[in-house]
């Protein structure tokens, strides 16, 4: 084996070399924007559940003030969405108690 193999193998073995450190670089930039937008979306979360926490607070006030009891508001939201769920999952079509 001559030293012009060798030398060629060399070269190859440091091309592959260089292209996985780009790589590598590649993806740590990746990894670090990838972290910034998460950090960012978490402070963004925080903030929508802080005004939420407030405008829940202002609601049930409200809600107090003028007699309305959100517990069976609540629950009836709850139901309405349950029943809607259920015939979505049946294929649309309402129950019927004829259905016998």
């Amino acid at each position: 084996m001559g030293f012009g193999d060798t030398a060629k193998k060399i070269q190859t073995l440091a091309d592959k070399a260089e292209r996985t450190y780009q790589k590598i670089n590649e993806l740590r930039s990746e990894v670090e924007e990838t972290q910034t937008t998460v950090l960012d979306t978490s402070e963004r979360v925080q903030q929508l559940e802080n005004e939420m926490a407030e405008q829940r607070a202002v609601l049930d006030a409200v809600a107090r003030e003028v007699g309305v009891d959100l517990e069976s508001v609540s629950t009836e939201a709850h139901i309405t969405e349950a029943e809607r769920v259920a015939e979505e999952s049946d294929g649309g079509e309402p129950e019927s108690d004829d259905a016998a």
